[in-house]
């Protein structure tokens, strides 16, 4: 993600709208869908959601930056996510034409995927929402302190910021519906002291504040819905939508040239593989084909990153990468579709 990010996963909501209503299959466009919820959402608007078509509505007024990388990976135009960003408003999405941020070629290409309308989430969707915007901030933590302890704290600087310039705006209405303590301020506390004191060694007591309010939030979940299989591999396959933006984002000529979406990438797939670890065994009992299937795309998933620091070039092509998340989106479902019939 670049400076000032999105986010508010309103892609990931109107996917699953998508998914529940029409159980479309993931396409080359949209390689890594959601996994299909059993609770329905409430779309305020048709334009919302994409119908039939099987390909999840991108709000361009309220998408953070990491979502946007979507349009920019498929396009191939360099800072196409900033640029989308700084003409909002939109009142449809052929104003992205009329405003000369892409070409009406360019926009052909993607508009089947091109939203502004907002989407309302009830049930196990909004939770599914929830954990998951959550779960992008563990991702970002995750690899700033990777490069913290690496003492690199200028590259682990925009990785504590974007939980909070990003996505914690996003999450507050609902953190206040579940009544968690506000934490906005811890945040910005450890993002102060990083750019003003990396050395001062209380950002290590900060940074560990930090990841504690963010699994206290978590927590506000009920622990057997956080255990679950179906509900975390819906979780798990959000972040991993995410980070295969990010990856196809960084990724050019074989090459990294965006290391802050690298990184970014990388710690949405490592939370997604913790997460995973949590309810494996569950996995593996009920389905133990998908479990293998699941397993085995991790394991190679967790190779494209070998270090917070990346490599000169990219271990896997982005191609590559939209494979194994697909691989483990599909033997989500099946994990997901076993447990519906058996309840």
């Amino acid at each position: 993600m670049r400076k000032f990010r999105y986010i508010c996963l309103t892609a990931a909501a109107a996917a699953i709208v998508t998914l529940s209503s029409c159980s479309s299959t993931p396409t080359a466009e949209n390689p890594s869908a959601p996994v299909t919820s059993p609770q329905a959402t409430e779309a305020v608007s048709e334009k919302s959601h994409s119908g039939h078509g099987g390909k999840e509505k991108i709000n361009i007024n309220t998408a953070i930056l990491s979502e946007l990388d979507k349009f920019e990976a498929k396009l191939g135009v360099p800072a196409l996510s900033n640029k989308i960003q700084a003409n909002r408003p939109y009142g449809s999405p052929e104003d992205l034409v009329t405003k000369k941020v892409i070409t009406q070629e360019q926009f052909n290409q993607i508009k089947d995927q091109v939203g502004v309308q907002e989407v309302g989430l009830t049930g196990e969707a909004k939770d599914v929402d929830y954990m998951s915007k959550l779960g992008l901030m563990k991702g970002h933590l995750l690899v700033a302190q990777e490069l913290l302890d690496q003492n690199q704290p200028k590259q682990a600087e925009p990785h504590i910021g974007h939980p909070v310039e990003e996505i914690y705006v996003d999450v507050e209405e609902q953190l206040n519906e579940r009544k968690v303590t506000e934490f906005k301020t811890t945040l910005v506390s450890l993002q102060d002291l990083v750019k003003s004191s990396p050395k001062d060694s209380k950002v290590k007591t900060n940074f560990t504040s930090s990841v504690q309010v963010v699994d206290g939030a978590i927590a506000a979940l009920p622990a057997d819905q956080r255990s679950k299989p179906g509900f975390v591999l819906q979780v798990i396959n959000e972040l991993l939508d995410s980070a295969n933006s990010e990856y196809g984002a960084a990724i050019a000529d074989g090459k990294v040239t965006a290391p802050i979406e690298y990184q970014d990438s990388r710690g949405f797939v490592l939370y997604a593989n913790d997460l995973y670890k949590g309810i494996s065994s569950q996995v593996a009992q009920s389905d133990p084909e998908a479990h293998k299937a699941i397993d085995a795309s991790f394991a190679e998933l967790i190779k494209v990153w070998p270090a917070a620091i990346p490599p000169a070039k990219a271990v896997k092509t982005p191609n590559d990468v939209t494979k194994l998340v697909k691989t483990i989106e599909e033997n989500s479902q099946k994990v997901v579709d076993k447990s519906n019939t058996q309840a």
